[in-house]
C-alpha cells in the first residue's frame, strides 16, 4: 500500500501501486483478503474509487463497527502494509463512454464509491456526457469526497446539516429524483448504489417516474459484515 488519505472520521482512501495491474472498468470492485498472525483469514469486497487509467488503484473504506475487515483498513492500515487483492471483478454495474448518457448516479452513504469511479471517468474522457450525481448522507461529517463534490453534486442530508443549509434535508424520494435528475424521456442511464433498503426505494421511485427498467442498474450492500 502506497498511501492513506482520510475522507471522513469513519472512512479512508487507500492507494496502491500495482505493477502488472490489468486495468479495470468504472464501477468494478476487488476482493480484499486479510490474514491474521494465527492464520485466520477474512475477505470482503470493496468498490474501486479510482477511474480506469489512473496511475494508482484507490479503495475508499468506511469503518463498520461490527466488521471483520473494515475496522483495520479504516483505522490501522499504514503505507507499506501488504494487502492481498483479487480483481477486478464485476461486469454488470459498469459504465464506459461508448454507452453514452446522460447519467444519473444516485448514492447512499459509501455507495458513492463506485459512482465516483464512473463520474471521474466521465470527466476525464467524456465530459460532453451530461451527468447528475445525487448523494444521500447522514450529515456533513459523513459525506465522502466533500471537496471534490462541492458544486458538482446534489446532496441531501438525512440527520444533521450544516448551519444555513438550504438544500435537501430528507431521504431520496420520487419528488427529489424528478426535480434533481434528468427526465425519463431523456433515457438516462441510472446507477444506484447503497444499502439494500435505499437501493430498493430509489429503484422503485425511478420506475414510478417512468424510467426504463433496462437502464437502471443497482448495486447494494448489507449493513454489517464489512
Amino acid at each position: 500500500m502506497a498511501d492513506v488519505r482520510a475522507e471522513t472520521p469513519r472512512a479512508r482512501t487507500l492507494t496502491f501501486d500495482l505493477p502488472g495491474w490489468p486495468g479495470h472498468r468504472a464501477g468494478q470492485h476487488v476482493d480484499v483478503r486479510l490474514t491474521a498472525e494465527d492464520g485466520y483469514r477474512a475477505q470482503r469486497s470493496y468498490s474501486i474509487a479510482s477511474p480506469p487509467g489512473a496511475s494508482r488503484l484507490e479503495l475508499t473504506v468506511e469503518r463498520l463497527d461490527d466488521g471483520e475487515v473494515s475496522p483495520w483498513l479504516a483505522d490501522e492500515a499504514r503505507p507499506g502494509d501488504e494487502i492481498e487483492l483479487r480483481g477486478p471483478i464485476g461486469g454488470y454495474f459498469v459504465w464506459e463512454p461508448a454507452r453514452g448518457g446522460p447519467l444519473l448516479l444516485v448514492a447512499g452513504g459509501s455507495g458513492l464509491v463506485p459512482l465516483m469511479a464512473i463520474e471521474r471517468h466521465r470527466r476525464a474522457v467524456a465530459p460532453e456526457v451530461a451527468s447528475t450525481v445525487l448523494v444521500s448522507a447522514r450529515g456533513p461529517e459523513d459525506l465522502l469526497y466533500a471537496g471534490e463534490l462541492e458544486g458538482a453534486a446534489v446532496v441531501t442530508y438525512t440527520r444533521t446539516r450544516p448551519e444555513g443549509w438550504t438544500g435537501y434535508a430528507r431521504r431520496v424520494d420520487e419528488a427529489m429524483l424528478a426535480e434533481a435528475g434528468p427526465p425519463p424521456e431523456a433515457r438516462p442511464r441510472c446507477f444506484v448504489c447503497g444499502p439494500t433498503s435505499f437501493v430498493e426505494v430509489v429503484a422503485e421511485a425511478l420506475v414510478a417516474l417512468g424510467h426504463h427498467r433496462a437502464l437502471i442498474k443497482t448495486e447494494r450492500f448489507g449493513a454489517t459484515g464489512g
